[in-house]
This record gives C-alpha cells, structure tokens and sequence, in this order.
C-alpha cells in the first residue's frame, strides 16, 4: 500500500494534467506484474475483474463488496497508486457514500463512477446503453465528493452518453458538482478533436480508458494535451486469456507440455516474483526462534 505522500502526488499530477498510465488489473498477481514491468499506477477494470472472478460479462453482476475484495487485495499488494472502477457506485447517492468510504479504506487513489442505469453494462460490448438523467449522476457526483475523508481521494465521473454535445454537456454538470476528472467512452468521440474540446469545456482533465481506436490513433502527444491519466484496460486480462487458451489447447491435444506455443515463468523466476524468499526470511526470523536459541 503506498505512503500519504504519494497519494497526494498523484492527486497533484493528475488535477494538473500530468498524464499517468494505468495498466489494467483483475487481481493482486497481475497487478504485481504490472508493477514489476514499471508501471507507476494501476487501474482495477471492472470488465476484467468480474471475466476473472465470476466467469461473467461485465454487467454489474458482481456485489459492491465482491468487488472491494479484490480491490482491497490489489491495494495491499503493491506500491503504487491504484484506480478502482466502481462501476455506477451500486446504487443512488447513499450507495455511492458507502461506495466511497469502503474503497477509500481499502487504500484507492482514484474511483470512476458512471452514468448508467444500474446494473450497468460494458459499454466498449453492449449494443444498447441506457444512463439515468444528468442531475441525478451530478447528485452522485456530489455525494460522492462529500463522502470522501481526504481530499486527496481523486473522483472521476465518467458519462457513457452516445452524443458528443449529450456526453459535453453532462461532463461540465458534473465537473460543476466536483468530479476531479471526466471520463468519456472511446465509442462516443472518434477523433482527438472531439476530445479536446470535451476537454476545453469541462475545464478539468480527462480519464481515458485506452480502447478501440485511441490505441492506434492516439499519440502520446495528444494524450498529454488531454488527460490526466490514461488506463489500458483490458491489456492484462486479453494477453493472459489468449496465453491460457493456446497453452491449455496444446497441452491437451498434445498430452503434454514439450511443445506448448507461449513460454512459461520458471519456477525459480515465480518464487522470487511472488515473494517466496522473503517468507522464509521472515519464516526464519519470527517462527524458528526456539530453534536457533
């Protein structure tokens, strides 16, 4: 879990603009890995979380607390700053204060509340959205900063409306009730002039969920015009899918593991990325005590 300090750095860089990437994670191995690669915050996804817990598309089937489970896991897990997808807060603006408090205990940075009717749906698979009317996001918006216990606890209002002029105007209400960021949906604007000008009229910087066409047309450059941090949400959860898949397709047609098509972690390399050694040091030093005297 990080220091009080780092969160309030990555509170400042984001309300500056100061574009952070956030790889996604579904659980405290891959948000390990994450780390491990470099990166310097994560972003749980809600998608990958209830894909790799519950085996279900992300339509909100899994609970407030199932989901604060796993990312409670993941904030104690590393050491970086961690971005929770609380879907639409499970519920009206009281749901949302609870939402808030139980998140920020478990040790977030950042929560992303969206504008949908509950239970939600994936808005990068669905075909329909439905969201409930703007003044009603705004007055989560507002619960939800007022439910905060420090300040420094970023909330990120995300609109999943189909219009560019719809998702615009909902972004400044709820910029106005106090979202530290605005998340649009990458389905909604095409281009990155769309964005910036999402950008000029809310007047704070954007959440990007990295999806679609924002991973081939949208550079770096762009992106540090724009947002304060950027999420690649689904990287970790596709890359690993394809890798079991083909991995236990082989293993199975083959009987046997000579000729599986992805290399593997060694043993060796696992228990010192997962932390083996420093368990028997500790093992050593708090449990075997009698021994050694």
């Amino acid at each position: 879990m990080i220091s009080q300090q780092q969160k309030k750095d990555f509170a400042a860089a984001l309300r500056a603009g100061n574009t952070q990437i956030a790889p996604g994670c579904f659980d405290a191995m891959s948000a390990l890995l994450a780390v491990k690669a470099g990166a310097q915050a994560v972003m749980t996804s809600g998608f990958a979380v209830s894909a790799s817990h519950l085996g279900f598309p992300d339509v909100e089937l899994y609970t407030m607390t199932e989901n604060l489970a796993v990312v409670r896991n993941i904030a104690n897990a590393v050491d970086v700053p961690v971005v929770a997808d609380t879907d639409t807060g499970y519920g009206n603006a009281m749901n949302v204060m609870r939402t808030v408090r139980e998140f920020e205990q478990a040790g977030v940075c950042a929560m992303i509340f969206e504008d949908q009717v509950a239970p939600k749906r994936c808005a990068a698979a669905a075909k329909q959205l439905e969201i409930i009317p703007a003044y009603e996001h705004a007055s989560k918006i507002r619960a939800a900063v007022q439910a905060r216990r420090d300040p420094d606890t970023l909330i990120i209002a995300r609109t999943d409306a189909m219009t560019q002029d719809e998702a615009i105007d909902r972004a400044k209400m709820y910029a106005e009730a106090g979202a530290d960021l605005i998340q649009p949906i990458s389905r909604t604007f095409t281009d990155f002039d769309g964005l910036k000008r999402m950008r000029e009229a809310v007047g704070v910087p954007l959440s990007l969920q990295i999806l679609g066409w924002l991973e081939k047309d949208l550079t770096q450059q762009q992106m540090a015009q724009i947002a304060g941090v950027a999420c690649y949400p689904l990287v970790g959860l596709m890359t690993a899918a394809q890798a079991m898949q083909d991995n236990y397709a082989k293993l199975l047609s083959d009987k046997g593991t000579a000729n599986l098509p992805h290399p593997r972690m060694s043993m060796a390399d696992f228990k010192t990325f997962i932390g083996f050694e420093d368990i028997e040091q500790q093992q050593l030093q708090f449990m075997l005590t009698d021994l050694k005297t």
